[in-house]
Order: structure tokens, then sequence, then C-alpha cells
């Protein structure tokens, strides 16, 4: 019989958990682990534990959520009590770290939501997996759920939504087998509050299942001239899932003639894979412009499933220096596959006189999403607190 879980079956089966319910039966031994979930997976019955971490239960367990009786709405609450909305947020003080949740596995984060106040640059969001000392997930919250600029947007992605009127939801599977730990750091000099939801499910992890990673980078001002630094330094097995870019521009004219390539597997001089165009990773074409109803060309900002330009300030011009873009493209049905090794790059590239290109030196900062089997390799500092801010 084949192992489906990383759990072995005979253990399962020691423990009544396999073969003891008709459903069970029918759909074979192995069964469907419901931690993953899909459309098409919604009518199957699984053995997985749905379980969720907010300031209303941290820890998550059941039967143990709306007891507090200490909490940021205690205030409001005071004439009514224990159940009523005590404790819908968390107060994280100045330059503090506050533990988000741990929990003990096996299992898979399916969804996040949160609402933090402040500055999203300097309040950093990590993920660490199973009593790892250095984090898989680290990032400024805004830029992780693929709002850069500190500003408000509206989007809509399979795997990141920001919804009215600053609320970050994500979606990527992240599986771990023994433990998972989130935590925010507040870098200002004030507090933050927090709202938040970690929703999960407990149940084994299959074998192949690999880790989420997501890793910041920023270059206010490019240390090389068109040349930006994506992610570098993988190593290992895994599969590349994603990018966030938030890109301002300092030079008038296109921007965006660059190529994204993927160095993999022993690629040193030239990649493997080779986009033709910034706006053409990302899914747009022409430089991301229509004409308006004055007859003006502007861009256009776009949401769809994969890719899309979310956000453009101001909105009102074009080809101007001090524009600011926020663009995503998920590998959700492409996934970049790696054997051993990744870097991604990106060119920053405009055009001079003469239908020359010109190598640009921008500020571009960027989210590279991906999955891998554990270790990870150790990931470049983040910049200073002065230098995160947008």
């Amino acid at each position: 019989m084949k192992a489906f879980f990383s759990v072995p079956i005979a253990a399962l089966a020691a423990a009544g958990l396999l073969m003891s319910q008709p459903w069970m039966r029918c759909h074979g031994a192995e069964g469907f682990d419901g931690l993953t979930v899909g459309l098409s997976d919604l009518h199957r019955m699984s053995l997985a534990k749905s379980r969720s971490i907010s300031p209303e239960n941290f820890t998550g367990e059941k039967g143990k959520a709306g007891m507090a009786t200490e909490g940021t709405g205690a205030n409001a609450a005071r004439d009514l009590g224990k159940t009523w909305k005590v404790s819908p947020s968390v107060r994280i003080e100045a330059h503090s770290t506050f533990t988000l949740g741990e929990i003990e596995g096996p299992g898979a984060i399916q969804s996040i939501w949160m609402t933090p106040t402040g500055n999203w640059r300097t309040s950093i969001l990590r993920f660490y997996w199973d009593g790892e000392a250095t984090p898989s997930v680290e990032a400024p919250v805004g830029d992780f759920f693929a709002c850069g600029w500190g500003k408000y947007t509206q989007m809509s992605s399979l795997a990141v939504c920001i919804n009215p009127g600053s609320a970050f939801n994500c979606y990527w599977p992240m599986p771990f087998r023994k433990k998972a730990r989130i935590t925010m750091e507040n870098l200002a000099d004030e507090p933050m509050v927090l709202y938040y939801q970690v929703n999960y499910a407990l149940g084994p992890v299959t074998e192949d299942a690999a880790y989420f990673h997501a890793q910041f980078r920023r270059e206010d001002r490019l240390k090389e001239k068109g040349a930006y630094t994506i992610l570098e330094g993988v190593k290992g097995r895994g599969q590349y899932v994603g990018t966030y870019l938030a890109w301002e521009v300092f030079s008038p004219g296109w921007w965006g003639e660059g190529e994204i390539k993927f160095f993999m597997d022993g690629d040193r001089e030239f990649p493997t894979i080779c986009g033709t165009g910034t706006e053409d990773y990302f899914c747009g074409s022409y430089n991301f412009d229509t004409k308006g109803t004055d007859g003006t060309n502007r861009y256009t900002v776009f949401n769809t499933p994969y890719a899309g330009l979310a956000q453009v300030l101001p909105a009102d011009q074009i080809y101007q220096p001090g524009q600011k873009f926020g663009l995503y493209r998920w590998h959700i049905p492409d996934p970049i596959r790696f054997e051993a090794d990744l870097k991604v790059t990106i060119q920053a590239l405009g055009w001079q006189e003469g239908g020359r290109y010109l190598q640009l030196k921008d500020d571009i900062a960027s989210v590279a999403y991906w999955y891998q089997a554990e270790p990870h390799a150790p990931f470049p500092a983040l910049p200073t607190r002065d230098a995160l801010r947008p």
C-alpha cells in the first residue's frame, strides 16, 4: 500500500484513525488530507481538524475561544462581560516583538487575515517552521501582502487580497510537520494595534510537501545600474511561486523594458528562463497604458488571479519621475522548479535618445515567494528602519 502521509499508515491504523469511517473506506485507506483545499475538494471529508488563532484564542485550542476577561475590548464590553468581544486585537509596543501564535504540528496554515495600524514597512512579519532558528518568512507586513507603499489599494488575486479599509489576506498553503511560530516586530517609536486571524488545519503532512518561504529586499537607488536581484543564495530543491515589486522611477519616460531572469541549477552567466520585458512578465503589454477619455495615455491598474499592476501613485500621470508602482505575479499554474539552487534578477531599463536602452537607478523593493525543502540558506539582513521606509 502506498504511503500518502508522512506518518506511517500502520501508526494511524493503530490509533484508530483509518478505516473507522464509511467515507474512509470509500476513498481508500489513504483518504484526503484536508490540509490544502480547492473548490474541487470541498465535498470531500477528511480527518483534518480545523483550528484558528486570534486574540480571542491565542493557542487555537478546541473550546477555548472567546474566554478572555482582559483585552483591547474590555472597556467596551464592561457591561456585557466574557464572550462579548473582550480581546479582538493586540497592542504591540514600540521596539518589541509579539508572538502571534505557536502551533504544534503536523498541519498547515490555510489562510491569514490581519489589519495592522502604523507604518507597514516598519512592522516585520516572520514565520518559523519546525523549531528553526532563522525565519523562513521575513518581510514588512505591507510588502508581504503586496501593498508596499504604505497606502491602501484594493487588490484581488488568488493568493493575496487587499480589501477595504486595510484588510490584508493571504491564502498561500503553509504546511509544517512539528511546529509553526509567527511573530510581528514593531520597529516604530509608537505602539501599533493588530487585529488578526490565522486559520489552519491539523493532520498528517505528505512526504513531498515543501515549506513556504518569503524574502524581502530593497535597493533605494540601485547599486548597479539597471540590475536588481530579487532572490539569490537559495540552495536545495523547490519551486518559485511569486514576485511582488514596489518600484519607484526617477527618470522620465517608460521604465519597464527590463527582462526577468531565472538562474537555476548551476546557471552562471546565462539563465535558463528569460522574460521579454517587465510588463510582459507581469502579464501586461505596451507599458500598461491605455487612452483615457481625454485622449491621453494613462497607466491602467488591473487585478487578475495570477498577475496585476495593483497600484500606481499618483494615478493621473504617465512617464513622470517619482511615480510609484506595485506589481505582482503568482506562479500558481506555472511554478519555476529548481533542483539545487536559484537566483532571480530583473533589469531596470528605460529609453534614451537614438532609440537606445537606458540603464536606470530606481528604488525597487521586492518580496520573493517560494517553497523548498529545509534547511534554507540564511537570509540577508533587513535594511535599517530608516532604509525600510518608503
